[in-house]
């Protein structure tokens, strides 16, 4: 059993491409998701047992997100549904060539972020469970919200599960502390809950971001990476996280808002290599991803894809694992919404090669 620990939210998008101003007064779609949701919806599409844990206001839209959920396949016996607080909401604008994604949140007073630590059961939330993700959106919400996490990677590791972290940094929360800035209490909570990780995930800047790590040359913002840089990075992370035994970073370079090349790296502790998918000849070559539909949640789909190879016997040695993951968050990619659609079969097919996107029949 898989566990993931964080909040769960409505994502209100217009159609299609169209920005805010032409769609409202008027429709918008409803979904649900959140980053450890995400994790444990496509990871229970890849036929992996998923439980998620969080908590939800008691009302008809926590029931109707229970049931889209339990539709998954995923696990929610143990989510906490309570009298306090309301169910978050996020909005999100597609972009498009030039013009960026843009991300508006709702979700002060969300009943998570009110949630304290000692209203879970750790222990029968634990139970049976072989591996626990979380990721840095949960700690950046609310104070509540970070203890609770700290306090699930304590309960986890006493319990002896594996423990996963994306860092995940979101510059437009982190605000639940007024003295410090966003990028300070990110680090200053990050550094207290990093030393009970096994495997630490992240995208191209977040060790920047977080942990004030930079890979050389590298501007993101201008889709510039220093890819050589990023095995030191890890090695980095290594030394001031012992208990770290891998790190991965997912490599976006991002041409515009619609055509990013899309890759990661895997380092492995125990034996300081580090792999990078996906790869032509053994040299790396990224994906090539020139129409993305919707690249909200493709870190959630590639943390997914490693934790299930991790589990995988087939696939768990550290160089599929990353072809596995890479290959799986390329084709989210092409999925509206935050989770991950893909089988396992499907992932295999491209992480084999098989990129044309002809027709299955």
């Amino acid at each position: 059993m898989i566990v993931t620990f964080g909040e769960i939210m409505g994502r209100f998008c217009p159609e299609g491409f169209m920005r805010f101003r032409q769609a409202m007064p008027g429709r918008l779609e409803l979904t649900f998701g959140g980053a450890e949701a995400n994790v444990a919806a496509s990871l229970s599409m890849l036929g992996a047992q998923a439980r998620f844990v969080t908590a939800l206001p008691d009302n008809e839209i926590t029931a109707a997100c229970l049931a889209e959920l339990h539709g998954l396949g995923v696990d929610t016996s143990r989510i906490l549904v309570r009298d306090e607080g309301r169910f978050g909401l996020y909005f999100v604008e597609t972009g498009a060539n030039q013009r960026p994604s843009n991300v508006i949140y709702d979700r002060a007073h969300s009943t998570i972020s009110l949630t304290p630590a000692e209203c879970y059961d750790w222990p029968a939330i634990f139970d049976g469970a072989e591996w626990f993700h979380v990721s840095g959106i949960t700690p950046a919400i609310s104070q509540p919200a970070a203890d609770a996490a700290l306090a699930a990677c304590k309960a986890a590791k006493t319990a002896d599960v594996t423990i996963s972290c994306d860092l995940n940094f979101r510059k437009k929360l982190w605000r639940w502390d007024s003295a410090l800035k966003p990028k300070e209490l990110a680090e200053k909570t990050m550094r207290e809950i990093l030393p009970f990780v096994d495997v630490i995930i992240g995208n191209e800047e977040d060790a920047s971001d977080v942990l004030g790590i930079q890979a050389g040359q590298s501007n993101v913002d201008a889709g510039q990476l220093d890819i050589e840089r990023y095995p030191q990075v890890a090695r980095s992370i290594r030394e001031q996280f012992p208990r770290v035994a891998k790190v991965a970073i997912t490599l976006r370079e991002s041409l515009s808002a619609s055509h990013n090349n899309w890759g990661a790296m895997l380092y492995d502790a125990a034996t300081d290599q580090a792999h990078f998918a996906p790869t032509a000849d053994g040299v790396y070559q990224p994906y090539e991803i020139k129409n993305i539909v919707d690249r909200v949640g493709g870190g959630d789909s590639f943390s997914a894809g490693l934790i299930y190879a991790f589990n995988d016997k087939v696939l768990s040695d550290p160089k599929d694992a990353v072809a596995f993951a890479v290959a799986a968050s390329c084709l989210a990619h092409s999925v509206i919404g935050d989770v991950n659609y893909s089988t396992r079969g499907e992932v295999l097919r491209l992480m084999k090669g098989n990129a044309a996107g002809r027709v299955v029949r």
